[in-house]
């Protein structure tokens, strides 16, 4: 007897990951495989776009192998991907260069400051619903044409990670309504459109992909992705979207005052409602589905911090725990900036850096790794109290991805913002979240919290909030008073970067 299920993948930012799914919402397998980023200068953040095929191949191998007793039917695919990327390549869809990743790739200040002069601040906010940061694709797209215009002559078409998936299994050329929101000012958040004059001024050449929701169709697997991936011919594939999206579509997180947190990598945060809310300092963006709104943000680092500290000591996270609970609240006098990659949201500086401020002789590695729990901490409620500060409404708050696991984690966020949390049984993730998706899309649509119901609640200790309000007090004081020396440190490191090798 076989077993109807589908596929969903995700790539991400350190790993892809892959699971095949039945129709009541069981993990019949799973997947992952690692990988890392380029950076090959100070800023810049890429990776090989093939890479994402080639993983997506071997993740799907490897799926149906390993549930090959369950005989599974895979009757439909599920595509998710870190966002927004800017992925050029020529009209038969073949990458023209590495692509370019999200907000944590900061090379096109200076394109994000010209668009912002030549534009207007206002006009951009009103066309693409935010100012213009290192998180906006366009002016990724601009930098490309201006600092390497041979290779941007040969682009003609612009993917991110779950739509050049999609291209690849099906030939569409298709992208999502969330990411295009993402690909600001070329997409107008009202209209729901292209916005056909930014469009033409500021990614000339590049063919418009057409706009589909992410949980709709974009096409069926081809022959040739058949014979690579053996997924039968035919099969319904999703347009997919952002990982974070995909992630909140996986908990359920996706309803009118719903607020989505994502431990991972980075940390990122999605409110959903059903108004336009523009706010300087987070992202307005359409909804992973029709009729949505979304005001987000996210840190540029949170488990990319606690793995830098754990490969810096060279201990492991179960040491590392133990040690950062006896340490206690406040890290027995530390307090730490997390922006040891720029920051995201709120700041919106990709010049900011990472301190520590109090260190003694007397601290060791548990203080260290506690101080960068809290500091994350002291990053989501900034930013959650900026969103509240613009008019959302967040009524309920769901925990999601790999960082869930870390049960002293998710106490401190929560004994810092105050804020209840809701973990749900499974917490795979964006690729769990596309596969939902897929089966949503090729049968009756199914309910998310029959698939994945709360196992878990989070609740703050009243105890430990006087402490982390004087805390995050001083956190939000840190980062003005070193700011200055901050941007002086990175522009000496732009400066050594750029060796004649660079330059020629």
């Amino acid at each position: 007897m076989v077993t109807r299920c589908t596929i969903g993948v995700d790539i991400g930012t350190s790993s892809s990951k892959g699971v095949l799914v039945d129709e009541d919402g069981r993990v019949l397998a799973s997947s992952t495989v690692a990988h890392t980023v380029d950076r090959p200068r100070t800023g810049w953040v890429e990776m090989d776009g093939e890479l994402w095929w080639t993983e997506f191949v071997r993740l799907t191998a490897q799926l149906l192998t390993a549930a090959a007793a369950e005989a599974p039917e895979v009757v439909g695919v599920g595509v998710s991907g870190m966002g927004p990327c800017v992925l050029l390549a020529d009209e038969d869809g073949r990458p023209v260069r590495p692509a370019i990743l999200y907000g944590v790739d900061t090379r096109a200040a200076t394109q994000v400051d010209r668009m912002t002069a030549e534009i207007g601040e206002a006009e951009i906010v009103r066309v693409g619903g935010s100012r213009l940061s290192s998180q906006a694709a366009a002016p990724k797209i601009r930098w490309v044409a201006d600092e390497e215009p041979d290779t941007y002559s040969r682009a003609r078409r612009l993917f991110m990670p779950a739509s050049w998936l999609a291209h690849r299994l099906t030939g569409a050329y298709v992208l999502d309504h969330q990411s295009a929101s993402q690909t600001s000012p070329l997409y107008d958040v009202d209209a729901g459109c292209w916005h056909d004059g930014l469009w033409q001024r500021y990614a000339a050449g590049i063919e418009q992909p057409e706009l589909r929701w992410a949980g709709e169709v974009a096409g069926e697997v081809t022959a040739a992705a058949a014979a690579e991936t053996g997924i039968p011919v035919g099969t319904p594939v999703i347009a997919g979207t952002i990982d974070a999206w995909t992630e909140a579509v996986s908990v359920g997180a996706h309803g009118d005052g719903d607020l989505m947190l994502m431990y991972g990598t980075t940390m990122f945060l999605i409110a959903t409602g059903s108004r336009t809310l523009r706010t300087p300092s987070m992202w307005t963006t359409v909804g992973a589905f029709a009729g949505t709104r979304n005001l987000a943000g996210g840190l540029a680092t949170s488990g990319a911090l606690t793995d830098w500290i754990k490969d810096l000591t060279a201990s492991d996270y179960t040491s590392l725990v133990a040690e950062a609970e006896r340490s206690g609240i406040g890290a027995r006098g530390l307090v730490m900036l997390p922006y040891f990659s720029g920051e995201r949201t709120p700041i919106l500086d990709p010049d900011a850096r990472g301190v520590v401020a109090g260190l003694t002789l007397g601290h060791a590695r548990g203080d260290l790794y506690r101080a960068a729990l809290e500091a994350t901490a002291f990053g989501v409620r900034h930013n959650v109290e900026t969103m509240r500060a613009a008019g959302a409404d967040i009524r309920r708050i769901v925990a999601v991805g790999g960082g869930t696991q870390a049960r002293l984690w998710l106490q401190i966020v929560s004994d810092v913002t105050d804020l209840v949390q809701e973990v749900p049984s499974v917490t795979i993730g964006a690729s769990y979240g596309a596969a939902f998706l897929a089966a949503g899309a090729t049968s009756a649509i199914p309910r998310i919290d029959r698939w994945n119901p709360v196992d878990v609640v989070i609740r703050p200790d009243p105890a430990a909030r006087a402490a982390y309000d004087a805390l995050y007090a001083l956190y939000l004081e840190l980062y003005p008073a070193t700011r200055d020396i901050a941007h002086a440190l990175a522009a000496r490191e732009r400066d050594r970067a750029l060796t004649p090798q660079e330059t020629s």
